[in-house]
């Protein structure tokens, strides 16, 4: 266990609250109903995003629900889009049994030979947001364009799974430097800068992510898929075709689900 994450522990504890009730807070389940393998999305959920069973453990702010994959088991887990709540669930995930995170969500395209649906590996996050400042003793250091990294070997298995599933349904794979961010709309006044940082995707949760995992001492890989792309000026918010939207749609049902079947221990 990192320093760091011991000190959020003390925090923590220093107000009455322990490591088993900080997890059934967050979580708002049982720590022991967490599973070796935890899948993180922020919004994709397992039944109505892939039509997968799952049996639901919480309706709350945070949706946790059991699945498996190929016959193994998971614990999902559906926080909400950015760093803060998603940062959050790791934290709490370190006192609980997960052993590995496996992060799935959607990220746009700094690369012009990214299209809609692509698969993308980020292999190192770059912090832009407000939530990586309070995982380090100090606030007034400011960790804003530091990188955060999954675990390698995660990353690998990562790689070489959805090479598989990739070619088998059409799919680029890519490696990429992200850009984590606070703000959607706000993003389009700075991609010069962030470009200028040598990032290829941005989204708005993996540096925190990243992190609050290292110091909980938890592995986590992450994968993209391309839902829109600045440089092709096809954003979240115009320029989108229905067929690339289409496209992106079916590739995702298509590989994720298999990915994820195929990394569960």
């Amino acid at each position: 266990m990192h320093s760091l994450y011991q000190n959020i522990l003390d925090g923590n504890a220093r107000f009455g609250t322990g490591p088993r009730e900080l997890a059934q807070g967050v979580l708002e389940c049982s720590p022991e109903e967490i599973r070796t393998t935890v899948i993180l999305a922020p919004v994709w959920e397992p039944e109505r995003t892939f039509g997968l069973k799952a049996e639901p453990l919480t309706e709350g702010c945070v949706r946790v629900w059991q699945v498996e994959l190929d016959g193994k088991p998971a614990t999902w887990i559906v926080p909400g889009i950015g760093a803060p709540t998603n940062m959050d669930v790791v934290l709490a995930l370190g006192a609980t049994s997960c052993r590995r995170i496996l992060f799935i969500g959607s990220a746009g395209a700094l690369d012009e030979k990214m299209e809609l649906g692509d698969i993308v590996l980020p292999e190192k996050s770059i912090c832009g947001d407000g939530a990586s400042r309070y995982l380090q003793k100090d606030l007034a250091a400011d960790p804003f364009a530091q990188a955060a990294y999954p675990d390698g070997t995660l990353l690998a298995q990562a790689e070489a799974v959805c090479k598989k599933y990739c070619a088998q349904y059409g799919a680029a794979l890519h490696r990429a430097v992200n850009f984590s961010i606070d703000t959607i709309a706000a993003q389009f006044a700075h991609i010069d800068e962030i470009l200028a940082l040598g990032c290829g995707t941005i989204e708005m949760e993996t540096a925190a992510c990243f992190r609050a995992a290292e110091l909980c001492g938890i592995p986590i890989a992450a994968i993209f898929g391309i839902s829109d792309s600045t440089v092709r000026r096809k954003s979240l918010y115009s320029g989108r075709t229905e067929e690339e939207k289409r496209r992106r749609r079916e590739i995702r049902s298509a590989v994720f689900p298999r990915v994820l079947g195929g990394m569960i221990l």
